[in-house]
């Protein structure tokens, strides 16, 4: 099986790979549009800023790419905000891939120092609406790191509750993703990623 992860102007790569390493799982980090076309899965992670990142992808004509893919694709964290349609960041066009828009964290008024953002640690994903969850992976803790968020929509198979439910995950036909770091989530997010391989 062919598994290729897009590389492009963002952090969080190397993990990713590694977490597919750990499982025995080989992919290729790579930009060249044939072999993203013909790998069998594809993987979309990053960390970074949306508006630089959707230049680059524009640039490199990945954004193209990326939409026109026929086989499973899995965005993280930023991945899934840019498959969203917009972004609050820096007023940002996005895939449009997800109908739904990511908006920044706002503390409720006098909670700002105990819902901090960036949201960042461990929080339980309900409402599981998909087969990249098994039933091991119901009610679990899965690791998130982000300030902005994707609202509730017609697409959210998991969400996630910090300051307001937002989606955890989600899909719309070939397209999967997760706004938590199923590589940095211990054995449910090992299990998420062998999920989705498996899909």
């Amino acid at each position: 099986m062919k598994i290729a992860i897009i590389k492009y102007n963002a952090g969080n790569i190397e993990s990713v790979n590694n977490a597919l390493n750990r499982l025995n799982i080989r992919a290729e980090i790579t930009a060249d549009h044939n072999k993203i076309r013909n790998a069998d899965k594809v993987i979309f992670p990053g960390v970074g800023e949306a508006s630089t990142t959707m230049e680059y992808l524009k640039k490199h004509e990945l954004d193209k790419l990326i939409i026109s893919l026929k086989q499973p694709v899995l965005g993280i964290c930023l991945g899934l905000q840019l498959m969203c349609s917009y972004s609050e960041e820096n007023d940002t066009q996005c895939l449009g891939i997800f109908d739904e828009k990511v908006i920044r964290f706002v503390p409720k008024s006098g909670e700002e120092f105990v819902t901090k953002v960036p949201h960042m640690g461990w929080n339980a994903i309900t409402n599981l609406k998909s087969k990249l969850f098994s039933e091991e992976i119901v009610n679990q803790y899965v690791y998130f790191v982000h300030s902005y968020f994707a609202g509730l929509g017609d697409h959210t198979i998991a969400t996630c509750n910090y300051i307001t439910p937002f989606s955890a995950a989600l899909q719309k036909d070939n397209f999967y993703a997760t706004q938590f770091h199923p590589e940095k989530s211990g054995t449910i997010g090992a299990q998420i990623l062998k999920n989705f391989i498996n899909l």
